[in-house]
């Protein structure tokens, strides 16, 4: 039994994860977000709770659940809608944050545990996840070298090992710009309003954005 793919193939895989993978989603523009609001701690902490909510997603694949999500418009919607309120849910938690006394507009931070199962949740209800496995991993699955379902969860640990390297690579970068955001009184008044409209807008992003699951 062969996992992956022949090595031409495998590279095609892989160019064309790299290629996904600096796109910015939402995940991405969560971790940035988490990042210059609370430096590269947070921001990896978050790449830790994205990369988890992903492994999910490569065992749902690999169990048939992601075709539940492409067949049924029902379940699509509810985990497309279900994302995006939680989005907005944390944009407007972060809007209404108080200042910590002695500090100016900064607010108090959350803990690296909480900003770790937020990006598990941001992650779990991004459909958009489920329907990248289940349409970008069977072209490089063949039956001829075993079966699928190995293979598939190969595919899949492969793609989230790149995708936790790409998003400690952003967090690593905005965590960086924070440092100096930081110094600017102007963006300590202000950034809690800057990361919360980045939320509520990618929230929004999220629900109207993409097309419905066929019926």
């Amino acid at each position: 039994m062969q996992l992956l793919p022949p090595p031409a193939e495998l590279l095609i895989f892989v160019t064309a994860a790299v290629v996904l993978l600096v796109i910015p989603g939402p995940a991405v523009l969560y971790i940035v977000a988490r990042s210059v609001d609370q430096g590269r701690r947070a921001g990896f902490a978050s790449c830790a709770g994205i990369s988890t909510g992903g492994l999910v997603h490569v065992l749902a694949a690999t169990f048939g659940l992601s075709a539940l999500l492409v067949s049924s418009a029902m379940a699509y919607s509810v985990v497309k809608y279900a994302g995006a309120a939680y989005l907005i849910y944390l944009g407007i938690r972060k809007l209404r944050e108080k200042p910590v006394a002695g500090t100016v507009g900064h607010a108090a931070p959350s803990s690296l545990r909480r900003i770790y199962a937020q990006g598990v949740v941001v992650q779990l209800l991004n459909p958009k996840s489920a329907l990248f496995f289940f349409s970008f991993l069977p072209q490089f699955v063949s039956p001829a070298r075993g079966p699928v379902m190995p293979q598939l969860l190969a595919l899949g640990l492969l793609f989230a090992c790149m995708g936790f390297v790409s998003d400690c690579l952003w967090a690593f970068t905005a965590g960086t710009a924070s440092g100096w955001l930081r110094g600017n009184p102007a963006f300590l008044r202000h950034q809690r309003y800057v990361s919360g409209s980045v939320y509520i807008g990618l929230g929004l992003a999220t629900a109207v954005s993409g097309s419905r699951a066929p019926k």
